[in-house]
């Protein structure tokens, strides 16, 4: 299987630095729904440099920034599925950059914690 990340299409490319790309997601969950992903194939984001590393939290801050000034959302969620059990489907390290609106969903609250629903809504469990 080729990696869609290491050859990604070159329309998807939103913006770029040394060691990683802003690609628009294939799949996009809301308007602006963005991937910062490393050049470099790795399947972890924590098996990158501490110098990868920071270079994909900086295009992170430049797409967040870009999409606030162009989208105005309410809001962000911002994160990474490390692994196939936390749902990572393709095996090249990615940061979702998804942007949120009021009333997107009928309560918002807890986030990327609806992963585990039963858990999720953590003001309701006694």
């Amino acid at each position: 299987m080729t990696c869609p990340f290491c050859h990604p299409e070159a329309e998807r490319l939103v913006a770029s630095n040394e060691h990683a790309l802003a690609l628009g997601d294939g799949y996009p969950i809301a308007e602006g729904h963005t991937l910062v992903v490393p050049k470099r194939h790795a399947a972890s984001l924590f098996d990158l440099s501490a110098e990868e590393q920071a270079a994909i939290w900086a295009l992170a801050t430049e797409v967040r920034n870009h999409l606030q000034a162009q989208l105005s959302p309410d809001g962000f969620n911002i994160g990474l599925n490390d692994g196939e059990a936390a749902g990572q489907t393709i095996p090249h390290a990615h940061i979702h950059i998804i942007p949120r609106r009021r009333g997107d969903v009928p309560d918002p609250r807890g986030g990327v914690r609806w992963v585990i629903p039963e858990l999720a809504a953590y003001w309701t469990i006694q």
